[in-house]
């Protein structure tokens, strides 16, 4: 499913226009966003959470020469699923 066809999905459920739909969906979207790079933490009840991570700096190999290389630490983002949507894709 991509994003046009989630809003097609959100506005017949919810029984709002494609606009709507599509203003609200981008709207959460930029919010989630937006508060993770800012180092918070969403949590979504029976959803999930989403959060930044810390990454530590490792050792890696480049590709192409197969050399060690230094990959240095950073912060990348990150998705638990909750209790719920958890048990609904065990069960699928």
């Amino acid at each position: 499913m991509n994003k046009g066809e989630l809003i097609d999905a959100i506005a017949a459920k919810a029984e709002v226009t494609k606009k709507d739909a599509d203003a609200v969906l981008t709207a959460t979207l930029e919010a989630i966003v937006e508060v993770v790079a800012a180092g918070g933490k969403v949590t979504l009840v029976g959803f999930g959470s989403f959060e930044p991570r810390e990454r530590q700096a490792r050792e890696g190999h480049n590709p192409q020469t197969g050399k060690p290389m230094k990959i240095p630490a950073t912060k990348v983002p990150a998705f638990s699923p909750g209790k719920v949507f958890k048990e609904k894709v065990t069960s699928a």
